[in-house]
């Protein structure tokens, strides 16, 4: 499967909010550097999965909408919405965050990513 593939596959997934299905899509030693409007944090595999169940109690429903993608090789950025539906209001659509990403692929999984979000 192509690296473009495989994050495409990530993002239609609910894997932003389900950490079984998280797990499917990352490496064992992934690491992921963010910079948000909150600071860096830089995420391993457990703290990932960590993040992913935090969100999948609070939200019920999770959407990227990827504005860009382009691929090269074993590498892939994108500029993506992030939209979130609540527990308390699952009818409302809310815009969570704009990112932008670059992920390495290795062994068919994200392997190394690097990420800047800014909230809504």
């Amino acid at each position: 499967m192509s690296a473009k593939k495989i994050v495409q596959d990530f993002y239609k997934s609910d894997a932003l909010i389900d950490a079984k299905i998280m797990g499917e899509f990352l490496h064992p030693e992934i690491i992921l550097e963010w910079n948000s409007t909150k600071g860096f944090l830089k995420l391993g595999y457990d703290e990932i999965i960590s993040l992913t169940e935090n969100m999948g109690k609070a939200y019920v429903r999770s959407k990227a909408r990827i504005n860009l993608i382009v691929a090269e090789k074993n590498m892939v950025s994108l500029r993506f919405s992030h939209y979130v539906k609540t527990f308390e209001n699952p009818r409302e659509e809310m815009l969570l965050a704009h990112f932008f990403v670059i992920w390495e692929i290795k062994d068919d999984k994200l392997f190394r990513g690097y990420q800047m979000s800014q909230i809504s």
